[in-house]
């Protein structure tokens, strides 16, 4: 097998460009794309008008340098901090401290198409409150100056009030970016919620429609925020906002809602029961792009199993009636079922059974055991006040430290919609971290393991008398307490409920980073090169280096790390997780012996990494029967 080098670099638009190379491999010359030669190859797919001509959508001020920051890779890392977290061996929880669009990027290339749900509360833009001010040419040393990570002054976000002329430009310009980054995460069948409220719930639908596709548009929910109302003049206002995405409209699975004000109908050997049909009413899915969700049940006129209910079967009775989903007569479309055979065939006459409506129509329906209903869009109820959000906090950590964090029975709805067991669930505007403890919560109530990645930037408190007297310095101060103190409040290890928590933090690469050099001096550029001859930093260490490469290499934080002990010359570290098929044998030592190299048990997909300069050519050499190799 080769031997490759370690490429610390992940470019956020490589896997588009890839898709774009395949499509039209001849537009593409050294890397660069000929835009006369891709337009050429396009042809028909172009629209033909002048390029003065105007379009919809939504523009800004800023909004090109918005997409530029989206495509430039992060020059940070996230490294490990074992002790701060909660039951660290065994959670598949992570909390990552850091500027969220850094980490964004930085996750890419482990999460891609993995986050079943996310659920943001990005800054208001109200003119008082502060928001991310994004420069694409800062490094991670200002960044971590910024947030007040080093030795001076912390200047972590930027003042955005109604005077400046930018007002809504910069609140774009900040949330395009970490909203194009965050699709990537998501799964087809993934969903995202955002709160919003006036001041940009049009701009950020607008921009939602660029980046997701005005298809992907499910619905606005209005929350009654504020019963009271407050007076702002003219109006007392009581609502919020909510804008509900999918990632794709086809693919994407919510959950219905307990309704309890519905009574059962019918009853059975296990217990009450209601009917509902098992056709997909979503007009969306038809026979011609789900030809897998179209085929025809078979139901048994011969055997009535009581008044309303018959067998059925996927293959003909000697007295059978042929059922397919109906017709939309309405819209002209053909419904599909909502299960595929497959499943369909191990729930026949259990879950799903032949129905005869009053109509004397048949149907084939799934009992449901518990009633449900579908989310509405207004969202009413007393437990979504912002009055509620700040009693939670109060009353998890004894004091009032914030005003109108969002409720967590909000967010445990939104999460009983968007997500089921097993699924990971994100938030990058984390805050005091309702959605993690909505998500404690939520998994002690169900019995089930829902996980979460919550990112919240270090940023300093520094009006908030409360909080300061109790100690807290940043906001992740809060976070972190909130969430030690909800795992205890709703910790469940005989059922095994996960209710613990890793945490990391953005820093510096364990890379040095190549700063091009545009003068004449030579002597500058001899410099350039003799501090490069070297990838890594003086004082990389093997603790953060291992993450760095979990990272580099696509496997998810909360991977299995495993010191090898059948390797007694060096350190090897196994890497595994379920998400990843191979495998990786790190080893960091600055000399890789003979006996390990000799001993190195690899499959055919499993990678060894370690220290260029610490094996010989002829090392290497041998290396390559034993698998994939990487050096560093």
């Amino acid at each position: 097998m080769a031997i490759e080098r370690i490429k610390p670099a992940f470019h956020f638009e490589a896997e588009r460009l890839e898709q774009l190379k395949q499509i039209a491999p001849e537009a593409f010359a050294d890397g660069k794309i000929n835009w006369e030669t891709l337009q050429e190859a396009l042809g028909d797919y172009l629209e033909e008008e002048d390029i003065t001509a105007e379009h919809f959508g939504l523009f800004w001020p800023g909004k090109k340098a918005a997409r530029k920051i989206a495509s430039i890779p992060s020059e940070g890392t996230l490294i490990p901090c074992p002790g701060e977290g909660i039951d660290e061996e065994n959670t598949q929880n992570i909390f990552i401290e850091g500027e969220n669009l850094e980490v964004l990027k930085l996750l890419q290339k482990s999460y891609p198409s993995k986050i079943k749900m996310i659920y943001i509360d990005p800054p208001y833009n109200t003119g008082n409150d502060f928001i991310y001010e994004d420069n694409f040419t800062e490094t991670i040393d200002e960044y971590l100056k910024r947030t007040g990570q080093l030795d001076e002054e912390a200047k972590p976000v930027s003042a955005n009030t109604k005077s400046d002329g930018r007002f809504h430009s910069k609140w774009l310009s900040m949330m395009y970016p970490r909203l194009r980054a965050a699709r990537n995460l998501m799964r087809e069948d993934g969903v995202i919620f955002i709160s919003i409220d006036d001041n940009e719930v049009a701009n950020l639908k607008l921009l939602m429609n660029e980046v997701f596709g005005e298809e992907n548009f499910q619905g606005q929910f209005v929350i009654n925020s504020t019963p009271n109302a407050r007076d702002y003049g003219h109006i007392g206002k009581m609502h919020e906002y909510c804008l509900f995405y999918s990632k794709n409209p086809l693919d994407a699975e919510t959950n219905l809602l307990e309704d309890k004000e519905k009574n059962f109908k019918y009853s059975d050997e296990i217990g009450d029961f209601n009917v509902h049909p098992l056709y997909n009413s979503n007009v969306a899915f038809t026979n011609l792009n789900r030809p897998n969700l179209y085929y025809p049940f078979y139901l048994n006129l011969d055997n009535n199993i009581s008044d309303n209910f018959y067998e059925i079967s996927l293959s003909q009775f000697k007295n059978s009636k042929k059922i397919f989903p109906p017709k939309s007569v309405k819209d002209n479309v053909q419904f599909v079922w909502r299960w595929g055979k497959e499943k369909s065939q191990g729930e026949l006459n259990k879950n799903i059974i032949g129905y005869l409506t009053e109509d004397g129509e048949y149907r084939i329906v799934q009992k449901m055991r518990t009633t449900e209903k579908i989310i509405r869009s207004l969202l009413l109820e007393k437990e979504f006040t912002s009055r509620r959000g700040t009693a939670d906090l109060e009353n998890l950590l004894g004091k009032k430290i914030f005003s109108f964090p969002k409720p967590v029975e909000l967010i445990k709805t939104l999460i009983k919609v968007g997500s089921s067991e097993g699924d990971i669930i994100l938030d990058f505007f984390a805050g005091s971290g309702t959605l993690a403890q909505a998500i404690y919560e939520l998994n002690k109530e169900s019995q089930v393991n829902r996980n979460f990645i919550i990112v919240q930037i270090p940023e300093p408190i520094n009006d908030n008398a409360n909080a300061i007297d109790e100690g807290y310095v940043v906001i992740t101060d809060v976070t972190k307490e909130r969430l030690s103190k909800a795992s205890k409040k709703f910790g469940d290890k005989k059922n095994k409920i996960d209710t613990g928590f890793k945490i990391f933090k953005l820093q510096h690469s364990n890379f040095k980073i190549w700063k091009h050099y545009i003068g004449s001096d030579i002597k500058e550029l001899e410099f350039q090169f003799e501090k490069n001859t070297t990838p890594l930093v003086d004082d990389w260490k093997s603790e953060s280096l291992v993450a760095e490469i979990l990272l580099i290499e696509g496997f998810p934080l909360n991977s299995k790390l495993e010191v090898l002990d059948q390797y007694k010359k060096n350190e090897v570290t196994m890497v595994t997780s379920d998400f990843c098929e191979h495998k990786l044998l790190v080893c960091l030592d600055k000399k890789v012996y003979a006996d390990t190299i000799k001993s190195l048990q690899l499959n055919e997909d499993d990678v060894f990494i370690c220290l260029d300069s610490a094996i010989t050519d002829q090392d290497k050499v041998t290396l390559q029967d034993k698998g994939l190799i990487k050096t560093i």
